[in-house]
């Protein structure tokens, strides 16, 4: 027998005063999340904070009434039914797995929500042959219909043009500050820090598997050092460049990435094959880091490709000297 697995009720097995109480409880947990997107978002997000707020209100609401109904028909003993104990039931993400995905996923996440629990009741009561469950299922998927429609009220109240566009910047900022711009620091860093090491040794030895070990250590070790020096550098509360795991987490990886593209193609045993792959994926490496902070950064476009290029190709040609000579 395994655990959590028979001891889950079906809903078709639910009596029509545990889908009435499965209904409360459930509403009652969606007012909560709703309740911790708003405080989540408050401090940057004022606007969609005041509709979370609004939306947990409504929950509150349908919660009130179910209550109501769930006293006139059954009495005041609630049985304590949650939407984990039945099979097939709709699941909730927990907050911690949306909560860093940006105001977007969670809007998005809040709008399926919704979604979920109308299909959910909608689908139960084509399969309920009996009247009066088929009934209360059906009043349950009206009620999370309105509850999208409510949604959308509250969003146009409370989220004017200026305000999307205000929230939608602030987006954007925290997004660049957070990952972009730490990615870009680290994938500059291990694109051009790598090149000398890496090609030094390639023309030193000309042994491609000597040249990949100095490259996927040189880019590991960058990878570390610079995700460390990130996350150490600044706890963002004062600069608001956001959490520094990670700041840490994307400045690290794509330390290591930008060295070990360059590095990978020595894993091949031909040496002037791998130098001639190596070599075009360099060049690659540097055009999409002037891509990214023209993109991103507002960097003008050939501004930007002189910089990197001009500076990644210094390196490299100081490596293939140093490792000729």
């Amino acid at each position: 027998m395994i655990p959590g697995v028979t001891s889950r009720r079906r809903f078709s097995d639910l009596s029509e005063q545990e889908i009435l109480a499965l209904a409360i409880s459930s509403e009652e947990d969606d007012a909560r999340i709703y309740r911790s997107y708003a405080e989540m978002l408050r401090a940057d997000y004022p606007d969609t904070a005041k509709v979370f707020d609004g939306m947990a209100e409504e929950e509150d609401g349908h919660r009130h009434r179910l209550i109501d109904l769930h006293s006139d028909r059954f009495g005041d003993v609630i049985p304590l039914i949650r939407r984990e104990h039945v099979a097939g039931f709709y699941a909730r993400r927990p907050i911690w797995l949306v909560e860093n995905l940006g105001i977007e996923r969670i809007r998005a996440e809040a709008e399926a929500m919704e979604h979920d629990a109308e299909t959910f009741y909608h689908k139960a009561a084509q399969n309920t042959q009996d009247a009066a469950t088929r009934k209360l299922l059906g009043d349950l998927a009206a009620a999370e219909a309105g509850h999208q429609d409510r949604a959308e009220e509250l969003k146009d109240e409370h989220l004017d043009d200026d305000s999307m566009s205000a929230e939608e910047r602030t987006a954007k900022r925290k997004f660049v500050l957070t990952w972009v711009q730490p990615g870009l620091a680290g994938l500059m860093d291990g694109s051009v820090s790598t090149l000398a090491p890496i090609f030094a040794t390639a023309f030193a030895t000309q042994d491609t598997w000597t040249t990949f070990l100095v490259g996927l250590a040189a880019s590991v070790g960058a990878g570390i050092s610079m995700g460390f020096t990130e996350a150490a550098s600044d706890d963002g509360e004062l600069s608001g460049r956001g959490s520094p795991v990670k700041r840490g987490i994307a400045s690290g990886v794509m330390t290591t990435v930008g060295g070990l593209g360059h590095a990978l193609p020595y894993l091949i045993p031909d040496f002037w094959t791998a130098t001639i792959i190596a070599i075009a994926v360099v060049f690659v490496e540097l055009w999409a880091i002037a891509w990214i902070q023209n993109k991103y950064m507002e960097t003008p476009f050939f501004r930007a490709a002189f910089q990197v290029v001009l500076g990644g190709a210094l390196v490299f040609a100081a490596g293939v000297l140093i490792g000729s000579g």
